[in-house]
């Protein structure tokens, strides 16, 4: 049986050229800790509260929004083929697939197959890791930039 892509299911919302400021004002306005207290008001009139979880995701992808990045919205206990986490990553699936041979990125095997599975939580996690990795990297080149050292 097919597998249905996870990504092709996936909300993806890409900023328009009036939605960075708007996200912008909608970021700064729920940025304070009262803000964990919003109501979506409805056309017809009608206000509901939005639950603390709900005010989260909205911070956070109105910040995304409004600094011009791409929002995708998936479950975090997703999983991913090798294909998928590669498109997410912006890497070639034969890349991820070395990174998984060398336990980079955890994955699980499908029983009875030699197909692979990824969790998005872990796609995400080595993700911040190779992040942080380039800002080590970026912090000691202008180190060495500033001491005026030879390279």
């Amino acid at each position: 049986m097919a597998r249905m892509g996870v990504l092709s299911n996936a909300v993806r919302v890409e900023p328009g050229s009036g939605d960075r400021e708007s996200a912008a004002v909608v970021a700064q306005a729920v940025a304070t800790p009262q803000a964990l207290e919003l109501l979506l008001q409805l056309p017809d009139g009608t206000a509901v509260p939005l639950p603390p979880s709900l005010v989260k995701v909205l911070r956070s992808s109105a910040h995304e929004l409004a600094e011009g990045h791409a929002v995708t919205v998936l479950p975090s206990d997703v999983t991913l083929t090798p294909a998928e986490a590669a498109e997410l990553l912006g890497l070639s699936r034969p890349y991820v697939v070395r990174l998984l041979d060398q336990e980079e990125i955890p994955f699980e095997r499908v029983p009875r197959s030699r197909h692979r599975r990824v969790r998005l939580s872990d796609v995400l996690a080595f993700q911040a890791r190779r992040e942080q990795r380039r800002t080590g990297r970026r912090c000691v080149a202008d180190a060495i930039e500033a001491s005026g050292l030879p390279c």
